[in-house]
């Protein structure tokens, strides 16, 4: 047979303004050239204790379980519920878009009794019908997205909502895979059992790992099931092990990955949190301002509308894919379309971590004037 033939990779270099990943930052990008040594290197045990501290750092918490799965921020999504979750085990999950009934799917597989309740794809929950919810039978645990990218909503009154579920007996699940590095994630204060997020979106990392806080009282859960873990691979009793001290074997994890990860982590704990979602909050107006001046105004109301994610209402008679294929092929960047029944009405435009920068919202806005 003869072996194939290709060019070298040169793939097109895009602005990226979708929803993730984002743009890494060149110092992510130039840490991924060190070399990569093993898995149990003692110089890679003491690049895992500095991530776990600015994973501390960056989820606002003191949870000794604070570390970094190796897969997406799906994995992390796993992770909290084939830990928690038993079969038969009542859950009761809060949708309000696509990425919270990928919550409730995920737990049917692992055997919970699955109960939903749901918004209207651009909408949020009040505390008063969750906890009226939450009233209905006891439920184990509690999940809800926090920054739900499917339509640009922030989920508000998390800590109010928290302070339900534990009332009445459910530990809670939040995803933070997008809100994680651009708005407040208030671990401890808010007292979460488990939250999860991804490396590409507002932490401006390569795709590929999944950072996981556990509290005591999830901990405790863990301890206490009476069967195993269904999936090995994350079993975050295992994890821990394996981040711990002394350190134990589970898998091989990518040293390249991690040096990208802890430079992200770094670079977001010397802008500091508050100055980091101060810059989110003041570009997200910028490009806010501009679409409404374009006549593609965004989707969320302001009360509740996400910094790094905006969903941009498509103006009339104008086409979404082929501007977004535009966009791509004649501009370098890169937007996304809705989810679902938004497929057609909106743009979703990401300005996360790295690429939330002046300079590519007045670029997005100028492309957007001459295609629409």
């Amino acid at each position: 047979m003869t072996a194939p033939q290709f060019s070298d990779l040169n793939p097109s270099v895009r602005v990226l303004l979708g929803p993730g990943p984002s743009m890494a930052a060149p110092r992510v990008l130039r840490v991924m050239s060190t070399p990569p040594v093993g898995h149990l290197d003692p110089g890679l045990l003491k690049i895992y204790a500095e991530e776990q501290e600015l994973l501390r750092y960056i989820f606002q918490t003191r949870n000794e379980w604070t570390f970094a799965l190796s897969g997406t921020g799906t994995s992390g999504m796993e992770a909290a519920l084939a830990n928690l979750i038993e079969p038969g085990d009542a859950i009761l999950v809060a949708i309000h878009g696509y990425f919270g009934e990928r919550l409730a799917v995920i737990a049917e597989r692992l055997g919970a009794v699955v109960d939903r309740i749901e918004r209207p794809l651009g909408e949020i929950f009040s505390v008063e019908e969750i906890e009226a919810a939450l009233k209905r039978k006891p439920y184990k645990i509690f999940a809800i997205v926090h920054a739900e990218t499917s339509t640009g909503a922030e989920q508000l009154h998390i800590q109010e909502i928290a302070a339900a579920a534990h009332k009445h007996g459910a530990l809670v699940v939040l995803d933070t895979v997008t809100s994680l590095g651009s708005i407040p994630v208030k671990v401890d204060e808010w007292d979460i059992d488990i939250a999860y997020s991804a490396s590409q979106k507002s932490l401006s990392a390569p795709s590929g790992l999944a950072p996981i806080t556990v509290s005591p009282r999830a901990r405790e859960a863990i301890a206490k099931r009476k069967t195993p873990v269904s999936s090995f691979y994350l079993d975050l009793g295992l994890y821990a092990k394996y981040w711990g001290d002394p350190h134990g074997y589970h898998h091989t994890a990518s040293a390249s990955l991690h040096y990208a990860l802890r430079e992200a982590l770094r670079i977001a704990a010397e802008e500091g949190l508050e100055a980091r979602f101060a810059r989110h909050r003041a570009n997200a107006e910028i490009l806010w301002a501009g679409l409404e001046e374009i006549g593609a105004p965004p989707f969320i109301p302001s009360a509740y509308r996400l910094p790094p994610l905006t969903t941009a209402r498509v103006p009339e008679g104008v086409s979404p894919h082929d501007v977004r294929a535009r966009l791509l092929n004649e501009y370098n960047i890169e937007i996304a379309a809705g989810f679902g029944a938004l497929k057609d009405e909106v743009w979703r435009i990401g300005l996360m971590g790295y690429s939330s920068r002046k300079e590519n919202i007045t670029l997005l806005l100028a492309a957007l004037r001459e295609l629409i």
